[in-house]
This record gives C-alpha cells, sequence and structure tokens, in this order.
C-alpha cells in the first residue's frame, strides 16, 4: 500500500501481534499457502492480501505452493478445485459471493480451508481471516459459512470532474483532477482494498448531479480512461457504475428528444451501451437521477419512471447491465404558505402507482427516510410498499446533516434501526433488511447502496473516527443482523489495538455519538434547522420560509408539522397498519417522531412526563455537557494512540464542543422567545 500511515491504513493496518500465545499458534498456519488451483485476477489478489496480512502480522513471509507439502498450511481456492476437499466442506446456498473457513485434516495433516463459491468469495473469506487474526480470535476449531444477505452492496461516489465533491468533507476526489480522471490508479487501488475488505461489490464512480462534463464519461473521449479505473476495481471483486444524464442523446447524441418511446433516442442508446461493454466487458449499468432538483427525465416527454427506466435497462439487459433509479423525486418548487403540500408524501406518490412496470433489470434506490439524511426521521414508506419491483435502501456515509466529517456521529445505531423496522408489509416481521435483500417478497435483484464519505484527506474521512462509517457500512450491507457492538469492537480492535481502556472509551464514545448530536441538534425529529446550502451549523428558521418543503410550523403557540389523515397533509396514511395508527395518535406516536408526524403546543406532555420545550431546553444542555465528556474521554487516550490520530480527534472534539454550544444557544433563545415559557432549571446560556 502507498503512503502507509496508521491514518491512512484505516482498519487495514494489520498490525504486529503482540500476544505470543497467539503468534505461535498462527504461525503454525502461516508457514505455507498452498493455492491448488488455476489463479484467476481476483484469486492473485486474495492470494496476495493474505500473504501480505500474513507477513505484516507475524514477520513470516509464506512459502507459496501449488499443493502442501505435508504440514499444516492455509489453502486457498474456489470450490471445485479443492484437491479433493469440497465435499468434506458445507457449502452456502446462494451468492457466488459466499465462503467457508474451516479446519479440515486431509492424509493425516492439518488444513485450513479458506474458500469461496467463486474467486470473489474466496477474497471475503481471505479477508474475514486476517479480521478474526487482528481481532486476536483463536484459528483452531474454525466452522464458518458465510454468504451476503444483499446481492448489491453499493457506494455511490458523489464525485465531479473538476476535483470537488457534492456533500464531500474529506478533501478533494481521488478519481478525477482538472475535468480528467487521474493517471496515477494507486490510490483508487487502496480505496478498491479497504471496499473489498468490507464485502462492497459495486460502486458508482461520479456525481448523480451529471454535469456537462461528466456526461462526457460514456464517450470515446473518456470510456478508455473510465476502463483503466473498472480493472483497478475488477481485481477486487467490485463492479464499476457510471451515473448517466438522461438528456445525453440530445447533449451528445445529436438527436432533438430524449423522448423514452422515440425509437432514434433509444436506438442511441443502444449503441452506446455496446460502446461501454466493448471497453469494460463487466460494466454494471446505469445509476440515475431524473426528474429531480432540476435533472431532466421523462416526464418532460409526458412518460413516467418506468418509461424512462426501462428504455435503458432494455439495452443494458444482453449485457447484464442493470439500471439503479433514483426515487428522490419531489416538488422543490414548493410554496411555503401551502400547508398541505407534503415533501414526506412525493417519492411513495410517484412510485407506488408504477408497481409491476419496471423491467427485472431495474432496481429503485430508495432513501431511508423519506426527507433527506436527517439525524431523525420515519423510514421511507415506499420501501416495502411496492411488492412486485426490485428495491435497494439508500444510506448517506457522509455526514452532510450530522455534523459534516467535523462532528463525531457515529451512524451505525441509526442504520440499525432502520434495517430493523418493521413495515408489515407482509404482516409482521417485515423488515427494511427483508425488503432491501429481496427476501420479503421473492425479488432478485436487492441490496443497500450509500453515498461515500470519502476523499483524498491523508485520512481518507476528515475525522479519523469517521471512517468507522464506511467500514459498519460494508459490515452491514453483507449481514445486517450483525450489532452495532460488534462492528464496533471489530472496527477498533483493527484500528486502534486491543488496549483494553482504547477499546472501552472508542466504543462508548462511538455508540453514543448520534444521540448526543441529535441531542445538541433538532429535536423530536423535526429537522432542517440548519444554513441553507451548505447545512452546516445551526439556522432555524433557514429553511422554513423557502421553496424546499422543509418546514417547523414553529409559532408562538407549538411546533410540528401536521401530517395526519385526519387534519394534515395525510402522510400517515402511507404506511401499512398497525403503523399508520402509531403515527396517526398522538399518544402512540413515539416521543422522537413526535413533531415529524404532529403540530403540538410547547406544553404537550411527553411519555416522559416532561414538555416538548422542557425537553428541548434539556437535550440541548446535556449535548452541551455530553460532547464535552466525549472531548474528556479521547484526551484520556493520550499516548495510548499514535500522536497524528490522536490530535486529529481532539481538534474535531474541541470544534464540537464549541460548535454543539452554538447549536444549544440559537436552539433555546429562540424557543424561548417563541413560546416565552421560561427553563424549569432557570440555567442561563453563556
Amino acid at each position: 500500500m502507498s503512503h502507509i500511515t496508521n491514518a491512512y491504513a484505516c482498519w487495514l493496518r494489520n498490525a504486529p501481534i503482540n500476544d505470543d500465545k497467539r503468534v505461535d499458534e498462527y504461525q503454525v498456519w502461516a508457514r505455507e499457502i498452498a493455492v491448488p488451483g488455476p489463479l484467476s485476477e481476483v484469486l492473485q489478489t486474495a492470494v496476495a492480501e493474505l500473504m501480505d496480512g500474513l507477513d505484516a502480522m507475524l514477520g513470516v513471509r509464506p512459502l507459496r505452493s501449488t499443493a502442501s507439502n505435508g504440514s499444516s498450511c492455509i489453502l486457498i481456492g474456489v470450490r471445485g478445485q479443492l484437491q479433493g476437499l469440497d465435499a468434506e466442506l458445507s457449502w452456502p446456498d446462494g451468492s457466488e459471493d459466499g465462503y467457508v473457513i474451516r479446519n479440515v485434516s486431509m492424509d493425516g495433516q492439518s488444513r485450513l480451508v479458506v474458500a469461496g463459491q467463486s474467486a470473489k468469495g474466496a477474497l471475503y473469506a481471505v479477508f474475514h481471516l486476517l479480521r478474526l487474526m487482528q481481532c486476536g480470535e483463536s484459528l483452531t476449531n474454525l466452522s464458518i459459512t458465510e454468504t451476503p444477505a444483499n446481492g448489491l452492496r453499493m457506494l455511490n461516489q458523489w464525485d465531479n470532474m473538476d476535483g470537488s465533491i457534492e456533500r464531500g468533507y474529506a478533501g478533494k476526489s481521488i478519481f478525477y483532477r482538472n475535468n480528467e480522471i487521474v493517471r496515477d490508479m494507486s490510490r483508487i487501488r487502496d480505496y478498491a482494498r479497504l471496499l473489498a475488505s468490507v464485502g462492497i461489490n459495486a460502486i458508482s464512480i461520479n456525481n448523480v448531479n451529471v454535469h456537462s462534463v461528466e456526461s462526457l464519461l460514456i464517450t470515446d473521449k473518456l470510456l478508455p480512461d473510465v476502463a483503466r479505473v473498472a480493472s483497478v476495481f475488477r481485481r477486487y471483486g467490485i463492479s464499476t457504475f457510471l451515473s448517466v444524464n438522461y438528456a445525453s442523446p440530445l447533449e451528445l447524441g445529436g438527436r432533438t428528444s430524449a423522448d423514452p418511446l422515440d425509437e432514434s433516442v433509444r436506438q442511441w442508446w443502444k449503441e452506446k451501451a455496446e460502446e461501454i461493454y466493448r471497453e469494460i466487458p463487466d460494466f454494471g449499468g446505469f445509476l440515475v437521477k431524473a426528474d429531480s432538483e432540476g435533472r431532466p427525465g421523462p416526464f418532460t416527454y409526458g412518460r413516467d419512471h418506468a418509461d424512462g427506466a426501462n428504455m435503458l435497462a432494455e439495452v443494458l439487459q444482453p449485457f447484464g447491465g442493470i439500471v439503479i433509479w433514483r426515487c428522490f423525486v419531489y416538488n422543490c418548487e414548493q410554496d411555503w404558505r401551502d400547508s398541505k403540500t407534503d415533501r414526506a408524501r412525493a417519492a411513495f406518490d410517484h412510485f407506488t402507482p408504477l408497481d409491476g412496470k419496471f423491467r427485472d433489470n431495474v432496481i429503485l434506490q430508495i432513501k431511508n427516510g423519506p426527507m433527506d439524511f436527517q439525524v431523525r426521521e420515519p423510514l421511507s414508506p415506499l420501501l416495502g410498499a411496492m411488492s412486485a419491483t426490485n428495491q435497494v435502501l439508500e444510506l448517506q456515509i457522509t455526514q452532510e446533516y450530522t455534523g459534516q466529517q467535523r462532528h463525531l456521529c457515529y451512524l451505525i445505531p441509526q442504520w440499525k434501526e432502520a434495517l430493523d423496522f418493521d413495515t408489515f408489509a407482509h404482516g409482521s416481521g417485515s423488515t427494511v433488511a427483508k425488503v432491501a435483500s429481496g427476501l420479503l417478497f421473492g425479488r432478485r435483484l436487492g441490496g443497500i447502496a450509500a453515498v461515500s464519505n470519502i476523499g483524498d484527506n491523508p485520512n481518507w474521512t476528515g475525522h479519523t473516527l469517521a471512517q468507522a462509517n464506511l467500514y459498519g457500512f460494508g459490515r452491514l450491507a453483507w449481514n445486517p443482523q450483525l450489532s452495532a457492538e460488534q462492528i464496533t469492537l471489530e472496527w477498533i480492535y483493527m484500528t486502534f489495538g486491543s488496549d483494553p481502556d482504547v477499546v472501552r472509551s472508542v466504543s462508548k464514545m462511538l455508540l453514543d455519538s448520534w444521540r448526543i448530536y441529535e441531542n445538541y441538534t433538532a429535536p423530536l425529529g423535526v429537522g432542517w434547522m440548519v444554513n441553507p446550502g451548505h447545512h452546516y451549523g445551526p439556522n432555524i428558521d433557514g429553511y422554513e420560509y423557502s421553496r424546499w418543503g422543509t418546514y417547523h410550523f414553529a409559532d408562538c403557540h407549538g411546533i410540528g408539522v401536521d401530517r395526519t389523515i385526519q387534519t394534515g397533509t395525510g402522510y400517515t396514511s402511507q404506511y401499512f397498519a398497525p403503523r399508520s395508527e402509531w403515527y396517526e395518535s398522538r399518544e402512540l406516536c413515539p416521543d422522537e417522531l413526535l413533531l415529524f408526524f404532529h403540530h403540538v403546543p410547547y406544553t404537550h406532555k411527553l411519555k416522559t412526563g416532561k414538555t416538548v420545550i422542557q425537553h428541548i431546553y434539556d437535550t440541548h444542555f446535556d449535548g452541551v455537557l455530553q460532547v464535552e465528556e466525549l472531548a474528556q474521554i479521547w484526551s484520556s487516550l493520550e499516548g495510548k494512540v499514535d500522536a497524528e490520530r490522536f490530535e486529529d480527534v481532539r481538534s474535531r472534539l474541541r470544534e464540537q464542543a464549541a460548535h454543539a454550544k452554538e447549536w444549544r444557544d440559537q436552539i433555546n433563545t429562540y424557543f424561548f422567545r417563541k413560546s416565552g415559557i421560561p427553563d424549569e432549571y432557570g440555567r442561563i446560556i453563556n
């Protein structure tokens, strides 16, 4: 790996193991690696990663052979090429990405089999084995069978070719400079390693808001360079996608229309697909944002989303490509005076009438919430509402509304709540995890995608601890049943080592941080109290009288958005019972979402017994104290974490502590002035 530092290596440090007992145990296996089958490109990567990892952790460069010389060894390969051991292994069903890690005996000698259904599976198995070693686990009596819950485990890069990144908080793009694809692929290769180590298998490499220069990525001018990027990811089992401009036939092809039912337009896309696949035979497909926030789409021609998506899917289908069609579609020219128009309703209203009309190689990409990645909002009712359509859950790793990687906000607990959310779409137990994977409705395609949080910052993510969000996303995309606690411990062991104080302290910091961030920012599910445009910092009325449909409706009497059927926008009707009834009722609605669904007086009593206004005061005072505690906990680790990463996190926590006070002071002052109700404890801001 180039540019090696602890910060740059993230969770792939493969630090030397300092437990003598474990070193002795691991070295028994690490003397030799047997690779009996032919070496595909991905299997070569797997072998190289294993050899490098063992060398780094144990100081032993294993011998490599095609058949063991009779001593204990690690046997790595693909099903059907394992020296007659296949019958002894309980192979996972389904995905070619599945794998086994198992101790077996052959001719009186022990073998540690690390093998996949495919070369990709073998690569994932290698990273799993290295993770076990980094976490100090025994390699005796292993019997591991893994298969991913989601077929598509994808990252969306919002990178622009000028080197900027939309909603990027960790420097410039690693892919682009000065409207060209970079020549040096070394950092892209290092990124591919990080992604493959947590099971990511797809990536779109440009912003969904496709500007004029990025539109050229599908032309012969830039396709050869895209192919160079794809070749790097291919070696790590990752398929490359492109975000495309729906109006490309007009802007690039000299057509007079981009009508999806126009035969000349369809022919243009057909020829374009053929051109792309000549350059990149394993090209994944297109990611499309259409008829949203000013982007072109089929609405211009009186067509619907199914017409637009199906046209592209038809030309990709012969090559095995797919279309990922984003459902972030809403009226962004809303009249703030109209309290009945509700942005939260939009995705459901646009797409549910089209259920069953999309081709089998179309996937609808649905944001976890109905608005836009707020620190707290309900799950989108569109998830689970379309039983005859492939769906993929969209998350946001980059912290647009959650502190922009200047504040610590560990998102795994939030995502766990989302994945475990019961939609009741097919009775009790119809979780979002089952919807996204396709399991709930027996759909062939499904998965989880997320907006990436990396840039060219030396530590990738700006805030060192924000690396945990990227790691955790990959682990949850592979297995949504993993607990936040397990993912957290893995990441800490791999990133910082096994010092008990570090493990305990960093774990507490991470697991508490989302609730802390919520405490000092937006209360009880009402969001958008941020500065317009860049979205960093408090501005309670910043979006209140705007066209974006992002309102809190605070006045001198109360606060919140009435989304009930009885008196409001009717949004609650989009959920399946009994959840629709829970959200409709003030008494049954969860407190943390009360102001998302109801406009209530400041004196309304929560289930805690507190009034809404006192809850606002208390949480914002508490949040500041909690951030100060985070800083104290981290300071206690000085000398136990290397200086580079220690100073990075300490400086970020200092900024967060100062900024939390700004949030507290502005929020509490605003609502004191609105309500006229003082804090019952008589606290003042300072």
